[in-house]
Order: C-alpha cells, then structure tokens, then sequence
C-alpha cells in the first residue's frame, strides 16, 4: 500500500460516476464504495479512480 494518504474531505466533491450518489470511504480496502452502483473504485496513491471500468463489482 502506498504511504500517501486520502484525504475523506474529497467526499463532499465526489460522487458515483455511475449514479451521481453518494459514497462511502473504505479505508481497509482503500477504496470509496457506490452502494447505490453496488461498484467500489480503488485509491491508488491517495488519487481516487472515478472510472467505470476500473470500478470493483461489490459481492451480494
């Protein structure tokens, strides 16, 4: 994992690509989770990645 952290303050700015909802901060996983989507996008150097096609389906 690398050592630059996100900042949970971004969370006000940002919404699902795919619904325009909103989402929720993993920080386990680092990753910010659509549960309206039911898709998580990863955090990879503290930059989230807001594309569909990098977007992790969520399990049932």
């Amino acid at each position: 994992m690398s050592g630059t952290a996100f900042d949970p303050k971004m969370l006000e700015a940002l919404v699902c690509p795919l619904t325009q909802g909103t989402l929720r901060y993993d920080a386990d996983k680092q990753e910010l989770v659509s549960e309206a989507g039911k898709v998580a996008f990863p955090i990879r150097n503290g930059i989230p990645v807001m594309l569909v096609d990098e977007a992790r389906p969520l399990e049932n």
